[in-house]
């Protein structure tokens, strides 16, 4: 089965750490929880890639238990998923689409 790379921004990584932050100060562990089920959605890209495109050639995989979706493009000749952000869905998106 062919599978793709994943290749994660800095601001991508940044949201993550701030997620996790954030979710540790509402419980201990939610934390570790929170970041678990980012590292699930970026295996599942690996091998279903093709989610709905949101914003130009952007797409996005939400999140089954926090409400954050994995935003990233496609580069199908490299076989490469580019993670450009995850991102609260209650933020206002336009901050993620000035970065």
């Amino acid at each position: 089965m062919k599978y793709f790379k994943i290749q994660i921004n800095s601001e991508a990584y940044q949201d993550i750490q701030e997620g996790v932050d954030w979710y540790n100060k509402q419980r201990k562990g939610l934390g570790k929880e929170f970041h678990l089920e980012v590292k699930d959605g970026f295996e599942k890209l690996k091998y279903l890639s093709f989610f709905q495109i949101r914003y130009d050639q952007t797409r996005c995989l939400p999140l089954k238990r926090f409400p954050f979706m994995i935003h990233y493009t496609v580069d199908q000749k490299k076989e490469l998923i580019i993670v450009s952000a995850v991102f609260n869905t209650f933020r206002n998106p336009d901050v993620w689409k000035n970065r």
